[in-house]
């Protein structure tokens, strides 16, 4: 009998195990390999980089033309300013009545510090090439927002204070006994106050190139 009862025993010890590994739950399939996940992140991070360096390029492109914009406006102040002179058609023994932008420092200032802004502009459109062709180049960028600031600062005291003469010019002042000499020297004043208002429009361009510089050296 206890042989009959060994006999008996081995085939349920066999039924359990292969119940017991059924219950065991097959491993689980990976959703996709290690390489595959990584390259789908490369590709993610190039067309972003790409997608940003296409979107600086188009911002340097922009740059460019308004450097251009802003050359013309500041060189047509300057030399506008430096030729203005009107002679009144009516003279003493002694004295012939004329105006000329020289007869003022304020004036004087004004085309010097335009035509430094001038040459600026000029020489920093080779800056502006490089940040065309190489987008995610931060030197360039850096130079022009640094150099653009001082620009900015110098164009706009120049226009300031060729303002305030334009405006004495035309208004005068009644306390400090200063006529305005508009009323005789027309075309000196229209002459002055073009000038001036073609230097204000570049420093209007210049401050748009300074914003932009900042929007291209941001991470993208």
């Amino acid at each position: 009998m206890e042989a009959t009862s060994t006999a008996i025993n081995i085939p349920e010890a066999s039924t359990t195990n292969t119940e017991a590994k059924a219950l065991v739950p097959p491993p689980a399939a990976t959703s996709a390999p290690v390489s595959t996940k990584r390259e789908a992140r490369f590709g993610t991070i190039f067309r972003k980089t790409r997608a940003a360096g296409e979107w600086k390029r188009g911002l340097a492109f922009f740059d460019f033309i308004l450097r251009l914009c802003a050359i013309t406006a500041i060189i047509v102040a300057a030399i506008t300013m430096g030729t203005t002179n009107e002679t009144l058609p009516f003279f003493t023994n002694y004295y012939q009545f004329k105006a000329k932008y020289d007869q003022f420092p304020a004036l004087i200032f004004f085309v010097i510090g335009n035509a430094i802004a001038g040459g600026y502009l000029v020489l920093s459109l080779v800056f502006s090439l490089i940040s065309l062709v190489r987008p995610q180049a931060v030197g360039p960028r850096l130079l022009l927002l640094i150099f653009d600031t001082v620009i900015v600062a110098l164009t706009t005291a120049a226009a300031a204070a060729a303002a305030a003469i334009v405006s004495l010019a035309h208004d005068g002042n009644s306390s400090a006994n200063w006529v305005a000499i508009c009323l005789r020297f027309d075309g000196f004043c229209q002459r002055i106050s073009g000038a001036i208002v073609a230097s204000f429009v570049a420093v209007l361009i210049i401050m748009l190139l300074i914003v932009m510089s900042g929007l291209a050296m941001r991470k993208h």
